[in-house]
């Protein structure tokens, strides 16, 4: 099992600054790069999954664009949409906490912290989108350890795969950092349809992503929906408290 990061500066956490900060040198954050593939826009259900191994999640790095403006303090950033008008094809989080250390039991009231980058690769709080707070969010676990969020698919920047960053906070305290991946077949589909088109599809697939070398079994988002009516992503969020 891999040790809670904590923020800790890691050789994971070195690599995943240093490939945003390559990436941002030679493309930007909101750069073109390939040509659109496909999408037929038929219902998919594929990925990882929500239930069965009882297994602590992979803790990650925070990366480059944490939040800045403490909004774990904030009532107003405790919400399920996190959209704020940015365009995109409907996404829904669909996330369950529970606790590796007692069969995987459900955590009530813990907080769950979202953040990822929109259509044209940025992140809000940094660079022109500083004092913005789209695409973050908070929301405390209901009595089943299920969170739910209301957000757009997330786009990409240069030099990592599609995610979205997730952090949980059991009584205050930070307990695990980590990221979603998406399942590559239903991200090339995504970036062929209309915001995300102008950009084409992202270079680095999940298995080429140095965050996620050791590979997804537990941070793979099980997938529903299409590209016509938007997708549910789901996550099982293993935690040791």
């Amino acid at each position: 099992m891999k040790r809670e990061d904590r923020r800790d500066v890691t050789r994971r956490d070195m690599l995943g600054v240093f490939t945003a900060a390559v990436g941002a040198a030679f493309m930007g954050c909101g750069s073109s790069p390939t040509s659109p593939s496909t999408s037929s826009g038929t219902s998919t259900s594929t990925g990882g999954t929500t239930s069965g191994a009882c297994a602590a999640t992979p803790s990650e790095t925070a990366g480059p664009y944490p939040d800045r403006t403490g909004m774990i303090n904030g009532a107003t950033y405790y919400r399920q949409d996190v959209t704020e008008g940015k365009l995109g094809l409907p996404l829904t989080l669909a996330l369950t906490v529970v606790n590796v250390n007692n069969a995987c039991s459900p955590i009530a009231n813990a907080t769950v912290e979202i953040w990822h980058c929109d259509a044209a690769g940025n992140y809000s709080e940094y660079g022109n989108s500083t004092g913005q707070t789209f695409l973050r969010g908070l929301q405390r676990s209901d009595a089943d350890g299920k969170v739910t969020f209301n957000t757009v698919y997330p786009g990409w920047y240069a030099g990592r795969a599609t995610h979205i960053h997730l952090e949980v906070f059991v009584n205050g305290a930070s307990v695990k950092t980590t990221q979603m991946a998406f399942p590559d077949d239903i991200t090339t589909g995504v970036y062929a349809t209309d915001v995300y088109a102008s950009r084409g599809n992202n270079p680095t697939r999940t298995s080429a992503d140095g965050i996620f070398a050791d590979g997804t079994t537990n941070e793979l988002a099980t997938m529903s929906g299409s590209t016509s009516s938007g997708y549910t992503a789901m996550l099982q969020l293993g935690v040791a408290v």
